[in-house]
């Protein structure tokens, strides 16, 4: 629809009356209504938005305006003075809001409407206004005159002749230019009810750049002219107009048809929208639609529904196998008598005879759509008749409503009518162009709209309850969009209110069809059946009066039966599409397989290498001059080899160039320095940051797998990691995946083999095809895994979109189903130790109803962009199908993915000629057929070359001419890749020989490489283009040949690519053309399209590079550097047309987590993106319009100047390398840089490398024209038109009651679109995976990775199994602290007291050894020392020491030994039980006791409780089976079991509950134990959950907010008062009562190994692993243990054997830390300090020794202690009262001054004082720091005091052990509550040095001056009022208190 009107004007107003009263006499007694297909000759309109209003209604529209000026600044006129100026009222002050009108009565003239206007200062509310018609324009756009005349329906004022004076009374109030076009929005019309409600947008011409189209309603009553439908649908962009020249502009949408035959240079497509259109009036013969259907479509899928029936052919080809696999069956076709019909036979009389030579006469083979009811029997010339089911399956898959609408009993809601169906369907065939094929998709989704509209309201009631939450708003069944096809407001009420009768229908039908001529004729009139109907279309073609009708509706509308319809397509080009679409895939192969070995082609061959007038193209090569001394080697045999046949199909060695092999290549002189080009460079890349990121997050996903409490994935039980690469049966795929691996380095993280010794052929045994002999290797593999249990098998099924077919619907031979066999075999499925990896572009297939892959197992390739920022810093972009498309809609450059018209129009003319041959023979014979005569005359050997040009398209001759001249500009030779997609091997062989043949007899062998790319053989190139290769990588094997595309880089050649689809073939970065011309347009499935477009996917260098001036001739478009960088608006392009869906799992740039975005998009159409990556950008159209003649060298020169050198190259970051890399490992040139990229070196902007400058641009692909149109076309929601598709053959829709995928989805709301939406067929593999009862049946070891093709996602699973495998030799060690022993003196006194073998202590000799104070635990390197007579500090120590106070504590990674302590994350089949998975009792089934003791410290009675596992019970004494709990059992002294440890561990925890090391099970080697858990209270509940099986003693609540000493009190005083009540119970039982075993262990929740020291192996003491039973088993059959208060054990150090003499003592006396043997029985007087925090073992320890018990330590024995950062009690915050957040508070604000106003903590007083005191004891104590020799005395007490500090303990208590203070002078005194004990008596006799400090810590001021008064303190110190502190607590907190004073 341009701007020009010729031919149609003068039959516009008769056309609408015409229409007007039809409609009056057909569905109306009264007045004359709306007409109904008026839409018919109308575009789309806008979307509506949530609030009833357009897009766009804010925009000014300055088009539809006189002129295109900018807006004019406007006053509005003062108000009369006294009228109303309230928005929404006239100036009387009359209510004119739709509002408040839309009942009332008003008065309209005849002649005007009522309309609304929008009032700006009111966007809610529209105003009710009365306008003359005539000032309105039509429905298209058109006819409105200028000017206005209006009344104002609130006062009745009338006769307003300029809008400006209307505006002003109606209060408009507006700041612009009044115009109508902006503020006369919408028709207003009354519905059923007599409201009066806004209909369609008035249709302004040219407003916003669209035409507006108003809807229908099949209403009764007086329709006037105001009266029109509401507007419910949605609007899409329409295209810019195009101008009279017939050139369309390019516009973000593609434009209108042109009226009349399209230019060739046109690249935008010609049918781009769903407005149905009137037929243009111009006399060509193939007159099309002016008002273009929204998109373009070339075939009606087989497979597009989900209710597909199987075709029923009238032609004996297996064609109708292809579409069995619906939903519904059907049985085969209707042929004859014998064969059967999806619907019940027609009785005899009902037959239809097909004439005779109907193919013949009619030159094309008619397809029957069956539709309602039966079709007639066919007999006669049945085999030239296609009969299919398909548009029957959507009729009724459109007819069977959800089940969401039967919930609630009766619905009113109803499916659509059959008339309705029908009359949609006419409406659908109107709107197609001439060359455009029915697409069921979109007949589908009419019907869906159709449908939802006429029941909008119902629908909204049911869909709000019943649409799951978690779907949001892309899973509603209700779902507003425009439709291709649709008439965009066909709103129908609902069918209980008005339908379309039966006898209506024909009338109707034929009214519509009347819109487009001849192209629909409807047979409704006088056809009494579907037979006879069908014998009159068949008369009609056979008389030639169906010449110019593409489809024949029949429709049967008799009285008393059922509507019956069928349709019979009768266009050429249809037919031939729709007969294709019918065979699948294999069988259209073997078709023309078929064709041409039976030569049926020779005569299309013979007919394309006549060039006319210019002779013939062999004779004309045989003129050919060929500048060659050797004779032609072409035999006769090889010219006939030439004709179309199958034999040396797959032997292109045969037709190989000879002389490339026999003959020395010119180029090899390119050896010589001078000749080599500086520019080509590999760069070696590892992995890209991006690729590193994936694999990452495939590492969380296995991790997360592991973590789940399902128990599918035990990581902690694998050491090692093993893999097998399953790729599709491409000898191309097998050998790149090899490659990635070689040059990955995994095998060599996997420690399979050595670094040397990696070859080829080890790598190929981890890399499997999917071929027969792949079933053996993994047979292999399951034998492997279920014998070596602790490895793990990682299977890697790459490209695995490509065999999904189920194993027992493939036959053998096929080679199909292998996957399913293999995968999903139960060995596979049931092994623990075996994860699957799906890898794949296009997961659409594995998503479905019935998927294995659970959707959290999924991982989509994320955005290397957001916002034009680099995430990864890696500097490329990736450039992929969503990129191409977005060159289509940039601007005025020649866009990357663009269609070749001429070729188009030679092949479309050769298929009417040949209506026999399969298109794809056809179209391949010509494309070879301009490429050889593009390579005659590029080439210069013919003598009259001009006249070739016109036998050959412009887009060939620039391909070829590109390829020749390419390498001649660069001195080594360097070229570019043409890739020549001919999915048919047998028409791949034969283009191979006929171009092979061509470029032999123009002499150009050595010029470029014609490759036959055979997936089922390995890759075969001359041996002179090898040798170059060779020479470029620096390969110094003579036997190497290239097995990869990826490695033919810069190799100038015509890749010749066949094979039925891409199997994940990479390509490599020289790749220029892409030429998919002949690829297949018939199966319109989203993964066929996407995956023959991933092959033009690249990635491009994302830096920008600095502006340059073009060099004298250089191509504008190469060199405008700016333009390779001009990034557009992301967020804007996002809103535009986003990254489709096409980019496979990278689909929206609105999703975080999709794709990169566009590198070579353009900020607006104004300025053009680079949209060629190469030379060609603008060659096309120079030549059409220059015609530059060929020059007649025989070295051609360039033609134009794109091919002059080019200017400036990105500036990638190369390294130069310092020697040739390895053969093997280091040859990474990948376009998709899976594991590594080329890119050239920056040079000067001058020299001529071609390969160099297209390095860094991404290819040019061709497209079929059928295709490149349905590609470019966009959906209403701006995703393109192909991602509604089908997503793959193999599953069908679910459902027609669908929405249409959302462009705001993310991949993964898009994988659960296809999980809701898709079942699959009955042969996909998942079909099988259903289970009863339950919803889901997801594999819980199978992940899918699915990213873009070419991405690089190789490079990221084998990165990914490298990482594996790391982390589990990870997870098999831990951080150990490794720290060695710190505080020992130089001088060591050399006295051995036991034998360095001795087993246990002797009492004696222990009582002898002095107690070593010091403290040598290196964890405990920042506190106060503690004061030994024997000991002589190291001043450098403490100097180092100090400085590393601050500094990460040293760890070593130790391998965990077999008897390690575990946490949660470890489950093996042996912890089972022990972690609660006893079948005796039910998981996590436990008791809560409490139990009540009294302390007398405490002053009151301390109530725990025990949660015990049922398991557990037995450990306990209750007072009857479930009633109170007693006590904990005890063993007795002299009870052993050497399976049994006697002592009870306590282990306190806080914040470990997942990393604590709790799991003791293998750490006791199986031995019964009894382990406790002491956990706070507010902790319980997560413990319980992750220790189910465990024993819990839960703290009461006041010690939530304790420290450790609180913990191990109430262990201490416990287990003696259980010991108390142990003994009792042996009293009653009669046992003697101090028999029972008094010992408990206290172990810290980080010890996690136990070693021994050997001291009887051959190089000295060597320590090795045990198990914790041994060692504690070893210790309690001590003899006298019962004599000792405490035992220990050593702190593990990897040093700790190299410290000599003083590690030869096996038992020592000293400090002991966390791991204990403690006597309760023994110690009963000694308690723990509950109130401390810090240090609180120190202290214990040092009072145990004072009271005169032994401590003992084991030094045989060590303890490895984990280094866990999460959690434990050395964790505290210091946090304010005010807010709960932590806050930065300093030591100095811990401590305040008594009632001063002060910021009070939130933290415990005792933990603020020893906080204090570690951090101020210098300026406390200045007397002390760095003075051993002068300690602070503290006194019954430990604290820590700092590093600098030294302390002396003392004990007050009487007999106690203490040092003699004897010569000793003290710098200090601190007293902490002193007790009575305490008396200056025992004070005196301690000296202090002069000014020595004192300080008294007391919890109250006036215990603090009791205290000083009971000593007589004021005699000795001097203490200051400002002396006195407390620390920072509230009084609610009971804050301590200190004074301090100093020494007189």
């Amino acid at each position: 629809m341009g701007n020009s009107y010729a031919g149609q004007l003068r039959t516009t107003r008769f056309e609408e009356v015409l229409h007007n009263s039809i409609e009056a006499s057909l569905r109306s007694n009264t007045v004359v209504p709306r007409p109904v297909f008026s839409q018919l000759y109308l575009e789309t309109e806008q979307t509506l938005a949530n609030d009833g209003r357009t897009e766009n209604d804010d925009e000014d529209d300055e088009e539809g305006s006189e002129s295109n000026s900018p807006p004019i600044p406007y006053q509005m006129k003062t108000p009369p003075e006294g009228c109303c100026t309230t928005d929404g009222f006239c100036q009387a002050g009359r209510d004119l809001r739709l509002s408040s009108l839309a009942l009332d009565p008003l008065d309209v003239p005849p002649g005007f409407m009522l309309v609304g206007v929008k009032s700006p200062s009111l966007p809610e509310s529209l105003l009710v206004c009365a306008v003359d018609r005539r000032f309105l324009p039509d429905e298209r756009g058109r006819n409105a005159l200028l000017g206005f005349s209006g009344n104002c329906v609130g006062c009745g004022e009338k006769g307003f002749c300029y809008f400006t004076e209307f505006s002003n009374h109606i209060n408009l109030k507006l700041c612009t230019q009044p115009k109508k076009q902006k503020h006369l929005k919408y028709h207003l019309y009354r519905n059923n009810q007599g409201v009066l409600v806004k209909g369609a947008p008035i249709c302004w011409r040219g407003h916003e750049g669209r035409v507006r189209q108003i809807g229908c309603s099949f209403t009764e009553g007086p329709v006037t002219s105001e009266d029109q439908p509401p507007n419910l649908s949605s609007h899409t962009p329409a295209a810019s107009h195009a101008d009279s020249t017939g050139l369309p502009q390019i516009a973000d949408v593609p434009p209108s048809l042109i009226n009349g035959n399209h230019t060739p240079s046109i690249s935008q497509p010609l049918l781009n929208q769903s407005g149905p259109g009137k037929p243009s009036a111009t006399g060509t013969g193939t007159h099309t639609n002016a008002g273009p259907p929204k998109k373009r479509h070339k075939g009606w899928s087989p497979e597009s529904s989900a209710s597909t029936l199987p075709e029923s052919t009238v032609k004996t080809p297996p064609s109708s196998s292809s579409l069995s696999n619906g939903a519904r069956s059907d049985t085969a076709a209707l042929l004859s008598s014998s064969q059967g019909s999806s619907a019940p036979l027609s009785p005899p009389e009902l037959c239809v005879t097909v004439p005779d030579q109907l193919l013949h006469i009619c030159r094309l083979q008619p397809v029957i759509f069956k539709g309602h009811g039966p079709l007639p029997q066919l007999t006669g010339n049945v085999s030239e008749v296609l009969v299919s089911s398909l548009l029957q399956s959507c009729y009724l898959s459109s007819q069977t409503l959800p089940r969401v609408y039967q919930h609630y009993g009766p619905s009113p809601i109803q499916p659509l009518s059959t008339e309705m169906q029908i009359l949609l369907t006419v409406y659908y065939l109107v709107q197609l162009g001439p060359d455009q094929v029915p697409l069921i998709e979109d007949l589908e989704q009419i019907f869906m709209r159709s449908w939802r509209e006429s029941h909008l309201s119902e629908i909204r009631q049911y869909q709000q309850p019943q649409t799951p939450a978690t779907q949001g708003r892309h899973y509603g069944i209700e779902t507003s969009t425009t439709l291709p096809g649709l008439p965009p407001h066909l709103s129908l009420p609902p069918q209980s209110q008005q339908a379309v009768t039966p006898n209506q229908l024909p009338w109707l039908a034929q009214l519509a069809a009347s819109s487009c001529g001849e192209g629909v004729v409807v047979l409704g009139e006088h056809i009494g059946s579907l037979a006879q109907g069908l014998q009159q279309t068949f008369c009609r073609l056979m008389e030639g009066r169906l010449e110019n009708t593409s489809y024949v509706v029949i429709i049967v509308t008799a009285p008393g039966q059922e509507t019956q319809s069928c349709v019979v397509v009768t266009g050429k080009h249809q037919c031939r599409a729709l007969a294709e679409n019918m065979f699948s895939p294999s069988e259209g192969l073997k078709e023309i397989n078929h064709q041409l070995s039976t030569g049926v082609a020779q005569e299309l061959i013979h007919y394309c290498n006549s060039l006319g007038q210019d002779g013939d193209m062999d004779s004309l090569l045989d003129s050919a001059t060929v500048d060659s001394s050797e004779p032609s080697p072409l035999s006769s045999s090889q010219e006939s080899s030439e004709d179309i046949s199958l034999k040396d199909t797959h032997s292109p060695k045969d037709s190989h160039t000879q002389s490339s092999k026999d003959s020395p290549s010119p180029k090899e002189s390119s050896s010589n320095p001078r000749d080599t080009c500086s520019e080509y460079s590999v760069e070696w890349r590892e992995v890209r940051p991006i690729q590193l990121a994936v694999a990452r997050k495939l590492l969380s996903h296995v991790c997360a797998i592991a973590d789940s409490s399902t128990q599918n994935l035990d990581l902690g039980s694998f050491d090692r990691v093993s893999f097998l690469i399953l790729v599709p049966p491409s000898e191309v795929t097998f050998q790149q995946t090899v490659l990635h691996l070689l040059n990955s380095g995994v095998l060599q993280e996997l420690g399979s083999l050595d670094l040397e010794c990696v070859s080829q052929r080890e790598a190929e045994r981890y890399v499997v095809k999917m071929d027969h002999s792949a079933q053996a290797r993994i047979d292999n593999l399951i034998q492997e895994a279920h014998s070596n249990s602790y490895t793990l098998y990682i299977l890697v099924h790459d490209h695995a979109h490509w065999d999904i077919s189920s194993a027992s619907y493939s036959s053998s031979d096929s080679g199909l189903g292998l996957v399913d066999q293999v995968l999903n075999s139960r060995q596979v499925r049931d092994a623990p130790n075996i994860l699957i990896l799906h890898v794949t572009s296009f997961p659409f297939a594995l998503q479905t109803q019935y998927t294995r892959i659970s959707p959290y197992n999924e991982i989509h390739w994320p955005s290397a962009f957001s916002n034009d920022v680099d995430l990864y810093h890696e500097r490329m972009r990736y450039f992929g199908v969503s990129e191409l498309l977005e060159s289509t809609r940039s601007g005025s450059t020649l866009p990357l993915m663009r269609y070749d018209s001429s070729f188009e129009s030679m092949a479309s003319t050769l298929e009417e000629r040949f209506p026999k041959l399969h298109s794809a023979v056809i179209r391949t014979t010509v494309l070879i057929q301009h490429y050889c005569v593009a390579l005659m005359a590029a080439s210069g050997r013919i003598s009259d070359s001009d006249n070739l040009h016109k036998h050959t398209s412009v887009e060939t001759l620039e391909i070829v001419q590109s390829l020749l001249t390419a390498a001649q500009q660069c001195t080594a030779h360097h070229g570019h890749m043409v890739l020549l997609r001919i999915p048919s091997l047998a028409l791949a062989a034969w283009a191979h020989r006929r171009l092979s043949r061509v470029r032999r007899q123009l002499g150009l062998e050595e010029s470029f490489e014609i490759i036959l790319g055979n997936p089922n053989q390995a890759l075969n190139i001359g041996q002179s283009f090898t040798d170059q290769i060779k020479m470029w990588l620096k390969i110094q094997d003579n036997d190497w040949v290239p097995h990869t595309y990826l490695e033919l880089e810069a190799l100038p050649c015509i890749l010749i690519f066949s094979g039925a689809e891409p199997l994940g073939e990479s390509l490599p970065r020289s790749l220029k053309y892409c030429d998919l011309r002949v690829i297949s347009c018939s199966y319109l499935q989203r993964t066929t399209l996407e995956q023959e477009l991933g092959l033009a996917a690249y990635l491009v260098r994302a830096e920008s590079r600095p502006p340059h001036n073009p060099g004298p001739g250089s191509d504008l478009l190469e060199s405008d550097a700016e333009k390779l960088s001009s990034t557009d608006n992301e967020e804007e392009e996002g809103q535009e047309n986003g990254d489709s869906p096409l980019s496979s799992s990278q689909q929206l740039q609105s999703c975080p987590d999709s794709g990169a975005l566009d590198p070579f998009s353009a900020q607006s159409t104004n300025s053009p993106s680079v949209l060629k990556g190469t030379m060609d950008a603008t060659q096309s159209q120079t030549q059409v319009q220059a015609q530059i003649p060929p020059q007649s060298l025989p070295h051609p020169t360039p033609l134009h100047p794109t091919q002059t050198p080019p200017v400036s190259q990105p500036q990638a970051q190369v390294q130069p390398h310092t020697q040739p890399p390895p053969v093997h490992s280091r040859r990474q040139h990948s376009k998709s840089t899976s594991s590594g990229s080329l890119s050239p070196q920056t040079s000067s902007p001058y020299v001529g490398c071609s390969w160099a400058r297209g390095v860094s641009r991404p290819p040019s692909v061709l497209l079929p024209r059928a295709l490149y149109d349905v590609i470019t076309a966009s959906d209403v929601s701006g995703l393109p038109r192909c991602t509604s598709f089908l997503p793959h053959m193999s599953v069908a829709w679910a459902s027609s009651f669908r929405p249409l995928l959302s462009k705001m989805m993310t991949c993964t709301e898009q994988s659960l679109y296809y999980r809701q939406w898709t079942v699959p067929r009955s042969h996909h593999m998942d079909s099988s995976n259903r289970t009863e009862g339950r919803s889901d049946n997801f594999h819980p070891r199978r992940l899918l990775l699915s990213g873009p093709p070419q991405v690089g996602k190789t490079g990221a699973y084998l990165h990914f199994l490298g990482i594996l495998s790391r982390m589990l030799i990870r997870l098999m060690e831990v951080d150990i602290y490794d720290e060695e022993d710190i505080n020992y003196s130089a001088q060591v006194e050399a006295v051995q007291y036991h034998p360095p073998n001795s087993p246990w202590p002797k009492l004696d000799i222990m009582r002898t050894m002095p107690f070593d104070y010091t403290i040598h635990d290196p964890k405990y390197d920042d506190i106060s020392t503690v004061y030994c007579p024997g000991f002589k500090p190291s001043a450098e120590e403490n100097h180092a020491r100090h400085e590393d106070v601050y500094l990460r504590r040293r760890t070593s990674r130790i391998k965990l030994s077999k008897y390690a302590a575990y946490n949660t994350y470890h489950h093996c089949e042996q912890c089972h039980q022990y972690l609660g998975f006893n079948p005796r009792y039910q998981m996590y089934e436990s008791t809560l006791h409490a139990f009540t003791f009294t302390h007398l410290l405490l002053g009151e009675e301390i109530q725990l409780y025990f949660i015990i596992p049922k398991s557990k019970e037995h450990y306990f004494s209750f007072s009857q089976p479930g009633g109170q709990l007693e006590s904990m059992r005890l063993p007795l002294t002299s009870d052993w079991s050497p399976d049994c440890i006697k002592s009870p561990i306590f282990t306190p925890t806080t914040g470990r509950h997942e990393h604590g090391l709790f799991n003791l099970y293998h750490a006791m080697d199986g031995a019964s134990h009894l382990h406790i858990l002491v956990v706070k209270e507010y902790e319980m509940a997560v413990y319980k959950k992750y220790w189910p099986n465990h024993i819990m003693l839960v703290l009461p609540t006041v010690f939530n907010s304790a420290g450790i000493g609180a913990a191990h009190f109430l262990i201490k005083e416990l287990s003696y008062h259980n010991l108390e009540l142990e003994r009792s119970r042996q009293l009653e039982g009669g046992g003697p009562a101090g028999d029972v075993w008094p010992f408990i262990i206290l172990a810290d929740d980080s010890c996690v190994m136990w070693n021994a020291v050997d001291l009887d192996a051959r190089n000295g003491p060597v320590e090795h692993a045990v198990s914790l039973k041994q060692v504690l088993q070893h210790m309690e059959a001590c003899p006298d243990l019962a004599h000792y208060g405490l035992c220990g054990i050593r702190k593990w150090s990897s040093r700790g054997l190299a410290a000599g003499i003083r590690q030869r003592e096996p038992f020592s006396r000293g400090q002991l830390h966390d791991f204990l043997l403690l006597n309760v029985d023994r110690s009963q007087n000694i308690q723990y300090d509950q109130n401390r925090f810090t240090c609180h073992d120190v202290d214990f320890t040092l009072r145990l020794h004072s009271a005169g018990l032994l401590v003992c330590r084991f030094n045989r024995f060590s303890v490895m202690k984990k280094q866990i950062a999460i959690g434990g009690y050395r964790t505290f915050i210091i946090k304010t009262k005010m807010t709960d957040v932590p806050t930065s508070v300093g030591p100095s604000q811990y401590v305040c001054a008594p009632d001063s106003k002060h910021l009070f903590l939130a933290t415990p007083a005792q933990l603020l004082l020893e906080k204090y005191l570690q951090h101020t004891s210098q300026k406390l104590f200045p007397l002390s720091t760095k003075n051993y020799t002068h300690p602070v005395l503290s006194v019954d007490c430990y604290l820590n005091l700092g590093p600098e500090v030294t302390v002396c303990f003392v004990s007050s208590r009487p007999h106690s052990v203490n040092i003699s203070p004897t010569g000793l002078l003290f710098s200090g005194l601190l007293l902490c509550f002193a007790d009575s004990f305490v008396t200056p008596g025992f004070l005196k006799q301690f000296t202090f040095l002069k000014g020595a400090t004192l300080c008294v810590i007391g919890a109250d001021r006036s215990s603090l001056r009791q205290t000083v008064c009971r000593l007589e303190l004021e005699e000795q110190w001097r203490f200051r009022l400002s002396d006195e502190f407390q620390t920072a607590n509230a009084k609610e907190d009971r804050p301590l208190f200190f004074l301090t004073g100093k020494h007189i």
